[in-house]
């Protein structure tokens, strides 16, 4: 009586919460980490289903299955025999045998396929031993799945096997991205199952939020299937490519080689090959950065292209610049000095006439030294640190204590295209909570007015003869036929060991298009080709020109020739291919190859129609349409502002009935059924639209530096 009275009511507290324990459960309802899509919706890393593989030495030993599963999960898995012996024999400190262990880390979030061929392997031990269970265990998991493999990989980051955000965007908005675990706490019997009318308390998970880029996944594959081409030729240290919208400073496509796969990053895989070039790294810009001192005596009224200068050479206190071309070109205009690229042209400019004072202003509202502020983890400022004169100088051609991230070069040659603006790049389109649907959208950002609108299309106007002057034009190379492209080669010398190695390059490309609308700016940028003779010219420019033409195709922008070319065109026309089963990448592909305009229709991976019909005539301007899906199935979208011709061509090619009401463009849609066929009413009105107005050596791009330069700034790695 006493043991009961002393149970029950002086250690009545303790037995009380000892027993809740026993009979109160909590089970954690694991939050789904948020997906990340581009700017179309399409997915570039989700959570998916992984399986973790365990085994049961209790059961393993009881039917005597050790060196069989030893056997075979060593061949599913690779995983070592002794290892493996040592798992399905695992005690207890008692003796006794454990209930489960996991093999890690082979086994460990596997895909379905894998576990496919775990589980037949295990099947097929019950079917030939006649036994209920094989030991063999496969637990149900999620891990992160990027889809797409190496797509945008130094964009998107990756997450590690026990689920931590290590780079990109995924640890940039970890906190957003993985939600909140939930839990449910119930009442159990002796036994451990569940009692229906006990009270429970449920707390719900709240998943992670949605996180759209700008990234726009065809531009973005066409800018990695063009790298991976000039690597295996080029054979560099490092390359990367940048692509924005100038007029909003949306990353279209970022990527850099060597690069990895996310989904198996532990794969065969260097330390350097998860370097995001594009905003870590830092180097001396060379003659890319010439668009910065031209613009500045533009915008200053100080550049005059008609007016005359000595190339070859110029002394300043402490150094002697030279042009690539030593002995220079003779007296010539200084239009003709930014098409060769003559560093004596823009050290007369920045450094003569502008003066160390006001360049280095322009220097600094360029964003040049400042983080960008994308959002994306580990971004480095630059160094903009000029002392002596010969750095001023130096700088007029990108040279000296001048140290720039590749995507500040972008954002300073968006601020020429898109009318003086200095604006925030930004990689994330939009943040969606999954539970509200409370969508947060990214604004463009205008940090501040560079130069004057007249300044910078007067600048563009000179870089566009750099690349259209198909004689001297040192960016000729980057020339496409229809575009009219605006750009600046770029061949800058490291610095090794302190002093410049003419063996060791940094050569590049930058500019934009077209000039008169611009909606790609984009960078080239490539650490050391093997071949040293290479300059930005005849390295980089080609990359630029085939990712520009096939992204401005993509877009459908339209081609513009001269009347000759237009003339021919319409006359003879281009003969539509036959498209119908190829997917629909490689039908984006071959239609950029051949210079047609294009748009996809439908949410498959296929084509299943096209038109017009493969053999027809293509007109000038006339754009092809790829249907992934039936038509019947195919939303259509909105026809706002295209004109008639366009209108009936997106709806011939989906198969929907067309009622017209008036003339000119399109100014509103209705949808309605008839007899279960769709109809679309068009109204359309008159617009009144604006009108238009109407070689060298290959290392002419070369940003030389001084004879006498004792120090010089270090290079990224």
């Amino acid at each position: 009586m006493l043991r009961v009275f002393w149970v029950q009511v002086v250690e009545e507290n303790f037995w009380q919460g000892y027993a809740e324990t026993q009979w109160s459960k909590k089970k954690v309802l694991t939050a789904t980490r948020g997906t990340i899509t581009d700017r179309k919706g399409d997915v570039l890393a989700v959570d998916a289903p992984a399986y973790t593989v365990a085994v049961n030495p209790q059961i393993i030993n009881k039917y005597g299955l050790q060196e069989e599963i030893v056997q075979g999960l060593h061949q599913l898995l690779n995983k070592d025999e002794g290892e493996l012996r040592t798992l399905v024999n695992a005690k207890r400190d008692n003796g006794s045998f454990y209930p489960q262990r996991e093999v890690r880390n082979e086994g460990w979030k596997i895909d379905q396929e894998l576990r496919d061929r775990v589980e037949k392997f295990s099947d097929e031990l019950k079917e030939k031993h006649k036994i209920p269970d094989s030991g063999i265990l496969l637990l149900k998991e999620s891990k992160r799945y990027y889809p797409k493999n190496t797509l945008a990989a130094h964009v998107l980051g990756y997450t590690d096997r026990e689920g931590n955000a290590i780079s990109g965007i995924e640890a940039y908005y970890d906190k957003e991205l993985t939600g909140t675990d939930g839990a449910i706490e119930y009442k159990s019997d002796g036994r451990g199952i569940e009692i229906p009318k006990a009270s429970e308390v449920y707390t719900p998970a709240k998943d992670g939020n949605e996180i759209q880029l700008t990234i726009d996944d065809t531009i973005q594959y066409y800018i990695q299937d063009a790298m991976n081409e000039a690597f295996n030729q080029l054979k560099p240290i490092s390359m990367t490519v940048i692509a924005a919208d100038p007029k909003t400073m949306e990353i279209l496509g970022m990527a850099n080689l060597p690069s990895y796969n996310p989904n198996e990053y532990w794969v065969d895989v260097e330390q350097k090959n998860f370097y995001n070039h594009a905003i870590k790294s830092i180097y001396e810009p060379g003659s890319t950065f010439k668009i910065v001192t031209l613009a500045a005596t533009v915008q200053e009224g100080l550049f005059n292209p008609n007016a005359y200068y000595m190339s070859g050479s110029i002394r300043v206190p402490g150094q002697t610049i030279h042009d690539v071309k030593r002995s220079g070109w003779g007296s010539i205009s200084y239009l003709e000095g930014v098409k060769r690229s003559s560093n004596v042209a823009f050290v007369k400019l920045g450094y003569e006439m502008l003066g160390p004072d006001r360049l280095k202003q322009y220097v600094d509202n360029f964003g040049f030294g400042q983080a960008t502020g994308i959002e994306l983890p580990g971004e480095a400022k630059g160094v903009v640190s000029p002392e002596q004169q010969a750095d001023f100088a130096a700088m007029t051609y990108g040279h000296g204590k001048l140290l720039v991230t590749p995507l500040q070069q972008v954002a300073a040659v968006a601020a020429i295209a898109n009318g003086g603006k200095l604006m925030t790049p930004h990689i994330v389109k939009s943040i969606t909570d999954p539970l509200t649907g409370e969508k947060t959208v990214t604004q463009p950002e205008v940090i501040r007015q560079v130069i004057s609108q007249e300044s910078a299309k007067q600048t563009g106007e000179y870089l566009e003869q750099v690349v259209s002057d198909l004689k001297i034009g040192s960016g000729r190379h980057a020339y496409i036929d229809g575009y009219r492209v605006a750009g600046k080669t770029g061949t800058a010398i490291k610095v090794i060991n302190g002093k410049y190695d003419k063996r060791k390059q940094v050569v590049s490309f930058i500019g934009y298009a077209p000039v008169d609308d611009p909606k790609v700016a984009m960078l080239v940028l490539i650490d050391e080709p093997q071949d040293s003779d290479l300059g930005g010219g005849t390295a980089a420019a080609p990359i630029f020109k085939k990712i520009m033409n096939q992204t401005l195709q993509y877009l459908g922008v339209p081609k513009k020739f001269d009347n000759k070319t237009t003339t021919d065109i319409a006359n003879n026309g281009v003969k539509a291919p036959d498209l119908k089963g190829l997917t629909v990448q490689e039908a984006k592909n071959k239609l950029a190859g051949l210079g047609i305009n294009y748009a996809t229709l439908g949410k498959g991976t296929n084509v299943v129609s096209q038109f017009p019909k493969a053999g027809a005539i293509l007109k000038t301007g006339q754009h092809m349409y790829l249907l992934s899906e039936e038509g019947d199935k195919v939303n259509i979208p909105s026809l706002k502002g295209q004109s008639l011709r366009d209108a009936m061509e997106l709806l011939s090619a989906i198969g929907v009935e067309v009622k017209i009401e008036g003339e000119g463009y399109v100014v509103s849609q209705t949808l309605t059924k008839e007899n279960g066929k769709r109809r679309i009413d068009l109204v359309l009105e008159p617009m009144i639209k604006e009108g238009e107005e109407s070689g060298q050596d290959e290392q002419n791009d070369e940003a030389v530096p001084g004879d006498n330069a004792s120090e010089a700034s270090g290079s990224s790695p």
